[in-house]
């Protein structure tokens, strides 16, 4: 399935239904009054997040969303039925945003949630309700109200454990490859990862999603490269695993670079957990691997992992140190309060 992490779509709650103008008929009755019926509301659109969706990839094909009309009221003082409400399923982790690309409307992160994006019109009264001692006869019943309509931003920010985090060909792919069953695209020139891949691997017992994280460049916070584009995506995870390139010449300038564009791009970044690696060991002289661990021990105050993603060397060491690192995020973190709210008709022609 392709990724795609950002989409525009129209939303468009039913309107309401009209009122009936009708009156009574029935025989030896000659006044029988007025007696039509309230029209019927229209349907609400709602967002819910899903566990079982990682892309936004339907919206490409489908940007248009509108809920059903309420009926319009009919004679014998009988109200139109309601619309049905539409709900639009929507992956863990999408920030609903609004048309002027900034404002957020909600960020949907806990699976079940519903949100009430747009409410349908209210349907509108019958002659019945305005017959008076000087209007016997009222032949006026009120239209329905038109349902709230707007262009919304979907914009997807994955939820993993891990943040692969790197240069372009630190070998990130290699290693979400190794250590999980994920199969990125790996290949020996510049971002050949385009979009962001989940791998899920397992240590101490404990499961961990990695997401490999397109490779970050300097300047990378103001467009360079990819852009920042995919730095949204490092924002929730809790564990940053820093991969670096070995055979590079200036290891501890890299790992500077990286760390000053996360903090460029997201102040609070530069307090996330981090395990720092030094990657395709394999390629180098104990010597060399001696000389690079040091210049990195200047700037780095974190244990540093020689690792081979492509011999398996210390992969079990490392991804035990991430482990750790996400267990004790885990264990701080609060439990979050689900508020789940329930449409009276669900209904989704996305299933």
């Amino acid at each position: 399935m392709k990724f795609l992490d950002q989409a525009k779509i129209y939303i468009k709650a039913g309107d309401g239904g009209k009122g009936c103008v009708a009156f009574r008929r029935e025989k030896f009755i000659e006044f029988g009054g007025p007696n039509g019926g309230d029209g019927g509301n229209g349907g609400s659109v709602y967002f819910e997040a899903v566990e079982n969706l990682n892309t936004l990839i339907d919206f490409r094909y489908q940007q248009h969303f509108k809920a059903q009309k309420g009926q319009q009221g009919m004679g014998s003082e009988m109200t139109g039925y309601k619309g049905e409400d539409l709900i639009i399923k929507v992956p863990v982790g999408t920030e609903i945003v609004a048309e002027d690309g900034e404002t957020v409307i909600k960020d949907m992160v806990t699976a079940g949630e519903r949100f009430l994006i747009a409410k349908g019109g209210k349907g509108g009264l019958g002659n019945t309700h305005f017959k008076s001692s000087t209007n016997q006869a009222p032949r006026y019943a009120e239209p329905g109200t038109p349902g709230e309509e707007l262009w919304v931003w979907l914009r997807l920010k994955i939820i993993a454990d891990v943040g692969l985090i790197g240069l372009p060909n630190a070998g990130k792919s290699t290693f979400l490859s190794a250590v999980t069953s994920a199969r990125p695209k790996i290949a020996s020139y510049p971002f050949t990862t385009l979009h962001p891949h989940l791998g899920v691997a397992w240590s101490n017992g404990r499961e961990m999603v990695l997401a490999d994280i397109p490779g970050l460049i300097e300047g990378a916070h103001e467009g360079v490269g990819l852009g920042d584009r995919f730095l949204k995506h490092v924002e929730r995870c809790s564990v940053f695993l820093h991969l670096l390139d070995g055979t590079a010449e200036d290891v501890a300038k890299d790992y500077v670079t990286i760390r000053k564009e996360l903090e460029l791009y997201n102040d609070k970044l530069k307090n996330k957990p981090e395990v720092v690696a030094l990657n395709k060991c394999d390629a180098l002289s104990d010597d060399e691997v001696k000389e690079k661990l040091k210049a990195l021990q200047k700037v780095c105050a974190n244990k540093i992992f020689a690792i081979s993603a492509v011999a398996g060397k210390d992969l079990n060491l490392c991804l035990n140190e991430v482990a750790k690192s996400v267990t004790k995020i885990k264990n701080k973190e609060p439990a979050e309060e689900k508020i789940i709210e329930v449409p009276s008709k669900p209904w989704s022609p996305l299933g």
